[in-house]
């Protein structure tokens, strides 16, 4: 029996139970029982349709598409999503908001293709193993390292330093990071490195980063 049948199943059981109960203790003369009992039963195999319409079109579903933890809901199984194009306007890069209402930006971390999601409340720049490794950054993850809170928890993380970072014509020079497998395959852009701008701020829907 799978789920959906054992689900029926129970709601029959408890309306059952529930009108074998009230009708003992109203002591419904026989011929009213039967009547009485059926329309229960239709009462609630109603209720049945209508609570299972709702479920099979998300209405009583609580499970959000892409479950998971907010560094974690980027799996190294998924395929990175298109970003709309950010452009240079003047010395200034404007990024548009992606359809997960984040920012994300494509980087070169020491000339290495990397994306970023820019997180104005990370306060260090973050790079997950595998960029890290891509881009030739020494680091020891058997070697001590510093213990940071994220938004799932205390994790342990790697300290580095990239040697040049470029967003479009945005270019940085020794920027410290942490790299750590809780991060997944997601990196972050962080205050260590905004605060090197002249300016960031969102503009009619789009990150506007001025160096």
């Amino acid at each position: 029996m799978d789920g959906d049948q054992a689900m029926s199943s129970l709601w029959y059981v408890l309306a059952l139970v529930l009108v074998g109960s009230a009708l003992l203790a109203r002591r419904v003369p026989s011929g009213g029982l039967m009547r009485m009992a059926i329309l229960w039963i239709v009462i609630f195999a109603a209720l049945l349709g209508l609570f299972k319409t709702g479920e099979k079109f998300g209405l009583f579903s609580g499970r959000m598409s892409g479950e998971g933890g907010e560094s974690s809901s980027l799996s190294s199984s998924d395929a990175p999503a298109p970003l709309p194009p950010a452009r240079a306007e003047g010395q200034a890069l404007r990024i548009p908001i992606a359809a997960d209402g984040h920012y994300w930006v494509e980087g070169m971390v020491n000339g290495t293709p990397t994306r970023f999601l820019i997180d104005s409340g990370a306060s260090v720049t973050a790079l997950s193993v595998t960029s890290a490794r891509a881009s030739g950054l020494n680091f020891d993850l058997n070697a001590p390292g510093v213990s940071m809170m994220t938004a799932n928890g205390k994790i342990d993380a790697k300290r580095s330093t990239i040697a040049t970072l470029a967003i479009g014509p945005i270019r940085a020079s020794d920027i410290d990071i942490v790299i750590s497998p809780a991060f997944g395959d997601v990196n972050v852009i962080g205050m260590n490195m905004l605060s090197r701008l002249k300016s960031w701020a969102v503009q009619d829907g789009e990150m506007v980063l001025t160096p």
